[in-house]
């Protein structure tokens, strides 16, 4: 393998990986989970050699790692973790791609990853900080892009309220809802997920560790919401029906609080479709990929321009990867969780 010409390619040819080493019987940990070195992979003609700078952890790949119930194919015992990732390409085969690049791609959780440019977009780190590819100008914000704009299709003055508003697509879908002219109500998990998004300009947030959902909407949403934004379930949804106006709308992206559960369980109140007319639709972001570069030139300029604020947790090094998706399935990261496992030279 030739060198390429900024010196990424390693010395030692070695590249860390987590792999799955178990399946979870009960609440998810870091034993679930090993580090495995194994050959630098030599990119054939058409691929591309790329030394991730950070990677992703997020609740959904919860499912994924032996649940039934997940939406894309599960992992098996011993296979790498996969998710988004950012980095620098070493070695490209591939003419979209020069030596330098940085990337953002879907094979993170290893330090080196192999592809032959398949779902690979090239990313300008002048725009924001590298890690905010993983977030706002990556997949979860994305998600928000598409879930708000093309199944809720809020309305200027509108109410819409978001739950895990301070998540990787939480914060995204508020901020956006926000530049049409909505309302915006957000949750969050402790007194300083709220506060930051009152410094991102939510109308209205609760904590719902310390006051009920049904509870607070009623004080923050006396007339009725109009869009519920879901990333949560559970108790946030079973409140969000019940302040939902008749022909409400409720865009369902994820189930985050539901994901450990053994045992499936509806909202209380879901007769409140029928009675009140509602709309529920759910959506899988990896059908509707086509759009990633459209949204990204978008969210570009709302970046630039500070309408779409953004914020990182970062945790060092890839054998913390176990401990922070463990962290992310707690709530214990604000905005977008990320690993950094290589530089940003």
């Amino acid at each position: 393998m030739a060198p390429a010409s900024n010196s990424i390619v390693p010395v030692s040819g070695i590249s860390r990986e987590i792999r799955l080493a178990e399946q979870p019987t009960g609440t998810s940990g870091e034993s679930l989970f090993e580090i495995v070195e194994s050959p630098v992979p030599e990119p054939g003609e058409g691929q591309l050699l790329i030394r991730n700078a950070y990677f992703s952890v997020d609740p959904y790949m919860r499912p994924r790692i032996g649940d039934a119930r997940a939406y894309v194919a599960p992992y098996t015992l011993g296979e790498v973790m996969s998710g988004g990732a950012v980095g620098r390409v070493a070695v490209s085969h591939n003419g979209r791609f020069s030596e330098g690049d940085w990337v953002l791609h879907l094979r993170g959780w290893r330090e080196w990853a192999l592809s032959d440019g398949t779902f690979v977009w090239k990313v300008d780190p002048t725009v924001a900080p590298v890690p905010a590819f993983l977030g706002v100008l990556g997949i979860p914000g994305f998600t928000a892009y598409y879930g708000l704009y093309e199944i809720g299709r809020p309305r200027s003055g509108e109410v819409v309220f978001v739950s895990g508003a301070s998540g990787a697509v939480g914060n995204a879908a508020g901020q956006m809802a926000k530049i049409l002219g909505c309302r915006v109500i957000g949750c969050a998990g402790s007194p300083e997920k709220v506060e930051w998004l009152r410094e991102l300009g939510f109308d209205g947030v609760f904590d719902y560790r310390e006051q009920p959902a049904m509870e607070a909407l009623a004080e923050l949403a006396p007339d009725g919401l109009d869009l519920y934004f879901d990333n949560v379930g559970g108790e946030q949804l079973e409140a969000a029906l019940g302040a939902l106006r008749n022909h409400g709308r409720i865009v369902a992206c994820g189930s985050m609080s539901r994901y450990e559960d053994h045992e499936p369980v509806a909202p209380r109140n879901l007769f409140m479709v029928v009675t009140k007319r509602l709309r529920m639709e759910g959506f899988l972001i990896s059908d509707h990929i086509d759009l990633f570069p459209e949204y990204l030139a978008r969210a570009s300029r709302w970046v630039a321009d500070g309408r779409l604020q953004h914020r990182e947790t970062v945790i060092d090094g890839i054998e913390s990867a176990p401990h922070a998706f463990v962290g992310a399935l707690r709530g214990e990261s604000i905005g977008k969780m990320v690993v950094r496992v290589g530089d940003e030279g």
